[in-house]
């Protein structure tokens, strides 16, 4: 019961968090807001203050920040689409962009307490490619592919992300930089590819500006493998069946409290202020995407107005975020019962 409060709450601050960047654009920006939900379905207790009523609903996944003229006519010149188009984009990126400052403000307080374990090899496994390529103990590991590496994370997860590809490898070495090429070799024992080098897992405390640029990083690394889960999933190199909905997310949350728990209060803390940075990162990107419905769908509108110097037709921009929305419960059904399916299975 304790590990599905903490979902609840998890997930709730992070939507909370996304609805509040619209709220608070809304309101600096002259708009009336006319409600200010956390959930989804029949309300369960609300209150009016203002405007604006408050409320919780049944549903502990989702909200919204209701905006009077956001999918119909209204005449109240304060309603959302009587406002400037460039007003209206502020208000639509603001969502995702709270999402990321929240992710950024989380990563401050993890790397501030804990800090990170840079990408300094302590171990090459002999015969392994690493070990053929002639990277050595002491090494640090500077960019796979251009890609810039700040932890020793970043290398098994995009040796994952892209599995068996040729890469160039960037290392440092008694402060020279040296650049070898390789192909991970495929691990039976473990299932996939690997370079064939290990971390001693220490980490590094920093001083505040160190701390401050390296949780920037920590919010780029987030949201480029948000970016190239989704490319993975389009081009098929992973199935519908991987991704995971609200019961998915509950289940991780609760696997990471019991992984951690042996670790002390501290790291239960840690791993699930972790998870969140991922969450919140992930919803924010997500919901940029040009998508019915989504920030991102709104906002392609927009930028189309823009473009054309000519406002889509409320009505028709009504139904294709109405058709978007539901496609997208569709969506959530499907992934939230193939979740289910793999927890009984």
């Amino acid at each position: 019961m304790l590990k599905i409060i903490l979902a609840i709450l998890i997930f709730s601050f992070i939507v909370i968090f996304h609805e509040f960047g619209h709220f608070i654009t809304a309101k600096l920006s002259g708009i009336r807001v006319n409600e200010f939900m956390v959930g989804l379905g029949p309300k369960l207790i609300g209150f009016t203050k203002g405007e604006t009523t408050y409320s919780i609903n049944l549903l502990p996944f989702g909200g919204a920040c209701v905006m009077e003229g956001e999918d119909q006519e209204s005449s109240d010149e304060r309603s959302f689409n009587n406002k400037s188009v460039f007003t209206r984009i502020l208000v639509v990126v603001a969502g995702p962009v709270f999402n990321f400052i929240l992710a950024y403000l989380l990563s401050v307080i993890m790397l501030g307490v804990m800090g990170y374990n840079p990408p300094t090899i302590s171990g090459v496994s002999e015969g392994s490619a690493a070990y053929e390529a002639g990277i050595q103990e002491g090494d640090t590991i500077i960019s796979l592919n251009n890609y810039r590496v700040r932890f020793y994370q970043e290398i098994s997860v995009y040796n994952f992300l892209h599995p068996g590809e040729e890469m160039n490898v960037t290392f440092e070495r008694d402060g020279k930089r040296q650049t070898v090429s390789l192909t991970p070799k495929y691990n039976e024992e473990y299932g996939r590819y690997l370079l064939g080098v290990t971390s001693n897992g220490q980490r590094i405390k920093g001083s505040v500006w160190n701390i401050l640029c390296y949780s920037a990083y920590e919010l780029k690394y987030q949201i480029y493998v948000t970016y190239e889960s989704l490319v993975m999933l389009f081009t098929g190199q992973v199935s519908m069946n991987e991704m995971s909905g609200p019961v998915g997310i509950v289940k991780t949350i609760g696997d990471t409290y019991d992984e951690s728990l042996s670790s002390g209060a501290l790291y239960v803390v840690m791993n699930l202020i972790n998870l969140t940075i991922l969450l919140s990162a992930n919803i924010g990107f997500m919901n940029l995407l040009p998508i019915p419905a989504l920030d991102g769908g709104r906002l392609l509108i927009y930028i189309v107005e823009v473009i054309r110097r000519k406002r889509m037709d409320l009505e028709l921009e009504a139904k294709i975020n109405y058709i978007g929305f539901a496609a997208l419960m569709a969506l959530m059904i499907l992934i939230m019962f193939n979740d289910i399916r793999k927890l009984i299975m």
